[in-house]
């Protein structure tokens, strides 16, 4: 079974860079056809896609900061952890693979690259991959969050992550969309700021999330499930 999901988790990466890093690769060979609003939108709707795919296989992390943030709040198996990192680079070189066959080195491969300073980038990635985490953290753990949302919930966060961050990192959040470009196409500079930013701050993310879970808002606030506690639908989606 450990493996099946490793295999999940592969394919999942594998279809989030051919049309993620893939989109902005098109954009760059067709001339700006699509835009940074369209490849923001291929990196929201392949998310929300694959989530419902594999969220009830893998988990449908997708992304090795997601899996070590998990891991690092007990809400992870540390066994899986490496395969599942594996898995998900594996993925994302195959896929990154393909697009250079189909299209050639256009577009620096979609490789996540600053063209803002060094630690600028590092906060904005920081902050960028906190924010995603967060809303993972509730939408695939807490019970209070009505079901049937994790998936839009989370390819919506990509999405204007994308849009704002896009232009100015690369918006990664993920290690794995960022090694498999810089892997196929050589591309190196600054790599480690795109697993070190996504990782801290989706470790630190899931804590902050761990100690706000307890609260809960007073009654007629807008997001406040109606109902007592023990009245309020269970959200039994794995964590992604």
């Amino acid at each position: 079974m450990r493996y099946r999901r490793a295999l999940a988790e592969a394919i999942g990466t594998f279809f989030l860079v051919l049309i993620g890093p893939g989109a902005a690769m098109v954009n760059a060979f067709d001339g700006g056809t699509l835009g940074q609003a369209g490849v923001a939108l291929a990196f929201a709707f392949v998310v929300i896609a694959m989530v419902f795919a594999l969220g009830h296989l893998s988990g449908a992390h997708i992304n090795p900061a997601v899996t070590l943030a998990f891991w690092s709040v007990r809400r992870f198996p540390a066994s899986e952890v490496f395969p599942y990192v594996l898995a998900q680079c594996i993925g994302a070189s195959a896929a990154s693979a393909v697009l250079r066959t189909a299209l050639g080195p256009v577009g620096s491969m979609g490789a996540s690259l600053p063209r803002i300073s060094t630690s600028a980038a590092f906060l904005i990635e920081w902050l960028l991959s906190f924010a995603l985490m967060f809303v993972i953290m509730a939408v695939a753990t807490d019970d209070r969050v009505a079901n049937g949302l994790a998936a839009v919930a989370v390819g919506l966060t990509v999405g204007f992550c994308a849009l704002m961050g896009g232009p100015l990192t690369g918006a990664s959040m993920n290690p794995a969309r960022s090694f498999g470009p810089a892997l196929v196409g050589g591309i190196w500079r600054t790599h480690w700021l795109y697993w070190l930013a996504p990782i801290t701050g989706m470790v630190v993310a899931a804590r902050v999330y761990d100690v706000l879970r307890a609260t809960r808002p007073p009654g007629g606030k807008i997001g406040q499930p109606k109902g007592r506690p023990e009245e309020r639908p269970s959200n039994d989606l794995n964590p992604l």
